[in-house]
């Protein structure tokens, strides 16, 4: 991998430090597909000085659709005290906590036609070490979506086309 990329490992949630902007990242991997316990349990204490982000590859209290990998309770991630929670997994994009923001940012592009509407990030702009904004970005190249065609007065495949084209 690249220098700049971090790998966390998966015996135990640890942190990285981004000292010259004051940063600390706390994480943990998952050492099989899937995890069915709660991996927030032992994360680190924030660390102090730092805007502190936590990132969890979580189900959360659950999700429709979605496999219980690493449950949780956002309140307990809310009573760790970092400034902000990076959630992975479910791929659309959820604000769980404001103050401290614990959010499923959702997934950068739709892979299939169930995963409809826009897809992105989420930016957050932090000043002396709060959270000034947040603010969801689309990055989709291909959106799917979901459009219901009336094809009763329809007598032809060319004019179903047009009407599925103008949809």
């Amino acid at each position: 991998l690249p220098g700049n990329v971090v790998q966390f490992g998966s015996r135990e949630a640890h942190t990285h430090l981004i000292d010259s902007l004051q940063v600390a990242i706390h994480g943990r991997s998952y050492a099989t597909r899937e995890v069915n316990d709660d991996l927030s349990a032992d994360y680190p204490e924030p660390t102090p000085g730092c805007f502190n982000i936590g990132l969890l590859h979580t189900s959360a209290d659950g999700r429709e659709g979605h496999e219980p990998y690493a449950p949780c309770h956002p309140q307990a991630l809310v009573a760790m005290g970092y400034d902000y929670w990076a959630l992975g997994h479910v791929h659309q994009r959820e604000v769980l906590h404001e103050n401290p923001w614990v959010v499923f940012p959702g997934n950068t592009q739709g892979r299939h036609a169930r995963e409809t509407g826009a897809k992105g990030c989420t930016v957050i702009d932090v000043v002396d070490g709060a959270v000034t904004s947040v603010e969801a970005v689309a990055l989709d190249v291909v959106r799917w979506s979901r459009r219901q065609l009336d094809l009763s007065g329809t007598l032809t495949c060319d004019a179903m086309l047009d009407q599925l084209a103008e949809a």
